[in-house]
């Protein structure tokens, strides 16, 4: 355990550098992105509402106030998504100081469930033609039936909602409830007529063109929108935030964790240098990285942490494999909870878990390489490694703990429980030769 401890602190120590490499990356990154002067802000989402999507739009409303845009539009296409973070993008519309254009674009593309209450929130509101709205009845996650008295007071809470955002608004709030109560869904022309939309626009420049003069409430006062003449520019996703979309795979995050999970332990069981201890730290990183952009179910979490606690178990103290098959069930286990929790009522969104495949694949893989740990770090120790009966029975040991007459034996880099051939009490410190072996269980003897 002593030799552990250098370990332990070197792959600390390098958690610690990396966290500081990456929280100042982040900083510059961020310094470079200059918003621009003036003009109308375009941002393009065609994802799932996360909180990656939130901090998305949150950035490029601010930008936009900083720059003094007279506009910003936000071209959505979203299936839709968490309901926590669909509130957070509709509260920065509606306190937004710079008035916020939605519109659905281009034809196919869709406002569905979170998405509904996003394109409500907006000062303007509009699709363009081919693209629909609405769907937004709750759920359980992956789409799961939710108990009557759950779905009821869930129900009535986002229709609550819905209906603030439409009178603000001044928008049919019957026809967007209903989207709820009855997973109504609308056609570009339907939401115009039904008074869900302000209007219909082939694409941003024809909106910018429709929307020139007309007035609209900007945290309390009235203000007439002026496009003619404006330049147009795009807000861009930063590369940090396209890093953090890329990690938010439930998929990604979990194959992140079993790698670095793997590298970590190969770090402190064979001495070498700091290549896989950096390296897992960095997987681990990068996994919690996309942790923070998905439904994380924490008992699924604490599931994977007790599974790598039993791995590091069975690695320095083997027997039959009791610690290691535990830890892998607990593993397993925790790639299936990781994500989601079917109790939890929400909107329709895109389904978020890990595949059956990759779970019993990287079981597999799990397995093959902690196998492979144990070998070679006994190798590397100078430990015969012992599989069967026949290359254990001879074996010379050292009584750990007194037998009278069952005990604990040291044999083969090991610890046994034994018993005492003869009955008599061995007592500790004393040498035993292993004359037999039933299952986990030695028979010893004192060596002559």
């Amino acid at each position: 355990m002593q030799a552990v401890i250098p370990k332990l602190t070197r792959v600390f120590f390098a958690l610690g550098v990396l966290s500081i490499v990456l929280s100042t990356t982040v900083r510059i990154v961020d310094a470079q992105t200059e918003p621009t002067e003036g003009g109308v802000s375009v941002g393009s989402l065609d994802a799932p509402i996360d909180p990656v999507t939130a901090r998305i739009l949150r950035t490029w409303i601010s930008d936009a106030h900083d720059s003094g845009a007279e506009l910003f539009v936000l071209e959505l296409d979203t299936p839709g998504g968490d309901l926590d973070s669909m509130r957070d993008m509709v509260g920065d519309i509606l306190d937004s100081p710079v008035p916020v254009a939605v519109l659905v674009t281009p034809s196919g593309s869709r406002a569905a469930s979170a998405g509904t209450f996003i394109l409500a929130s907006a000062h303007i509101a509009a699709m363009s033609p081919g693209t629909n709205v609405g769907a937004a009845s709750p759920v359980g996650a992956g789409g799961v039936e939710l108990p009557e008295t759950i779905k009821e007071k869930t129900t009535q809470d986002a229709a609550a909602l819905l209906r603030s955002i439409a009178d603000q608004r001044d928008r049919n709030s019957e026809a967007l409830v209903k989207t709820i109560t009855e997973a109504a869904s609308y056609s570009d022309a339907e939401a115009l007529e039904l008074g869900i939309l302000d209007l219909l626009a082939a694409n941003t420049s024809d909106l910018l063109d429709k929307i020139d003069g007309r007035e609209v409430l900007v945290q309390g006062s009235l203000r007439t929108i002026e496009t003619e003449g404006l330049s147009v520019e795009r807000a861009e996703v930063t590369p940090v935030q396209r890093v953090l979309r890329f990690l938010a795979n439930p998929t990604l995050v979990f194959i992140l964790i079993a790698l670095g999970a793997i590298f970590i332990l190969f770090e402190i069981l064979i001495p070498g240098g700091w290549v896989a201890g950096v390296l897992g730290v960095g997987l681990l990183i990068l996994a919690f990285l996309g942790l923070g952009s998905l439904p994380v179910n924490w008992i699924g979490l604490v599931l994977i942490g007790a599974g790598l606690v039993l791995f590091f178990v069975e690695l320095q103290a083997p027997g039959w494999g009791g610690f290691g098959l535990a830890g892998g069930i607990s593993f397993i286990l925790g790639g299936f909870f990781l994500f989601g929790d079917t109790s939890v009522p929400g909107l329709p969104a895109p389904d978020v878990r890990v595949g059956y495949g990759v779970l019993g694949v990287t079981a597999a893989f799990m397995a093959l390489s902690l196998a492979g740990l144990w070998y070679f770090s006994r190798k590397a120790r100078g430990i015969t490694v012992v599989s069967r009966e026949s290359q254990i029975v001879g074996q010379v040991g050292t009584v750990r703990r007194i037998l009278e007459p069952r005990g604990t034996v040291y044999a083969a880099g090991e610890l046994w429980t034994a018993e005492s051939l003869s009955g008599e009490i061995i007592e500790p410190g004393e040498s035993v030769v292993v004359t037999d072996m039933d299952g986990v269980i030695l028979t010893v003897r004192k060596e002559d």
